[in-house]
């Protein structure tokens, strides 16, 4: 699977975990990765678990530069996509900050709304 299609999965992953008890985590990591590789679906594993980890304390970096835009109010697929780029940006090493602002806005673009990737792009470019 190429980097892109790994993130797409681990951002759906991300969205479906919004509407799941936590309990279920183990079950939609089942699912989902059934058409990674071995190591993809390890490296999908990982990341879903520490962006959940994260959750907490990327939401208030969110919540500190989005004027008027409390996660409580974001769409479930910006806020998803916001939380991944986030992640990438401050506690991915190996991902550079364009690169993580560049594929959450492309994701935004296919499965957000018509301002999606412009909200996303907006926010995670107050946090660079």
């Amino acid at each position: 699977m190429s980097r892109r299609e790994i993130r797409e999965h681990i951002f759906q992953i991300l969205f479906r975990i919004e509407f799941h008890q936590e309990e279920d985590l183990p079950e939609q990591l089942l699912y989902e990765n059934a058409e990674a590789g071995e190591e993809d679906a390890a490296y999908i594993q990982q990341k879903i678990q520490a962006v959940a980890e994260k959750k907490e304390e990327i939401d208030e970096m969110i919540n500190a530069i989005a004027r008027g835009w409390k996660t409580t109010r974001m769409g479930k697929v910006d806020l998803t996509l916001i939380r991944l780029g986030v992640y990438e940006m401050k506690f991915d090493d190996e991902i550079p900050t364009g690169v993580a602002i560049n594929e959450a806005v492309e994701l935004a673009k296919k499965y957000g709304t018509d301002g999606s990737s412009s909200f996303v792009n907006g926010i995670l470019a107050k946090l660079v």
